[in-house]
């Protein structure tokens, strides 16, 4: 963690002994950052965008940023590409209730950007916080940005496919696909995020999660 995180992290009154799991519960989570103005994104979004689905989840699914649809409606992957993950997910027998959403930001960049290095280095003190609560058996990482977060690399996103990586202090179990949008502009990776998808499944039985 760099300096920056812990000027922020100091003034939101959070120690650096205390960045371990379960130091937030949700209700302070999400008020630090429905209040947070770190990164200056407060200034163009319509509202923050938490995270959505089940805190006992086994399998957590982490995106990206909100978009223009989640931006209005503070909830993840409510557009088109929602709509896709949602079908995605049906395949291997989850919905979003029984899964938690949540994005490497809470606020949507302008005009749907990518996230800056900056903006994914003040936000994702909160993603590390979520994952601590909830502390699921499987990580699935959707997008190239979210990927390079949790694995802390530059590689691509096809050489990062079909394996299983590890996270965190737990060595929580991760997989990484394509994100939805991603999809939606190339349906011929489809069928890859299939094979993704059942290596998801696969292991989440090999770790007696379902």
């Amino acid at each position: 963690m760099d300096k920056t995180q812990f000027h922020y992290l100091e003034e939101m009154g959070i120690t650096p002994w205390q960045l371990k799991p379960k130091t937030f519960d949700w209700e302070d989570l999400q008020k630090a950052v429905k209040a947070c103005t770190a990164c200056g994104l407060d200034k163009t979004r319509t509202q923050t965008v938490f995270g959505v689905g089940n805190r006992h989840a086994k399998l957590m699914v982490i995106g990206e940023a909100p978009g223009f649809y989640e931006d209005q409606k503070g909830e993840p992957f409510v557009g088109r590409a929602g709509q896709l993950l949602d079908a995605m997910l049906s395949t291997i027998h989850f919905d979003r209730s029984s899964v938690y959403i949540a994005n490497i930001l809470k606020c949507r960049p302008p005009n749907n950007r990518d996230p800056s290095p900056n903006e994914v280095n003040l936000c994702t003190p909160f993603l590390t916080q979520q994952i601590a609560l909830i502390q699921p058996t499987l990580l699935l990482a959707v997008g190239r940005i979210a990927a390079h977060f949790l694995l802390n690399t530059k590689t691509s996103l096809s050489t990062l496919r079909k394996k299983i990586h590890y996270y965190g202090q737990f060595n929580t179990p991760l997989i990484i696909t394509y994100h939805p949008a991603y999809l939606l502009r190339n349906p011929r990776d489809k069928n890859k995020a299939f094979e993704d998808l059942q290596l998801t499944y696969r292991t989440l039985q090999e770790l007696k999660a379902l």
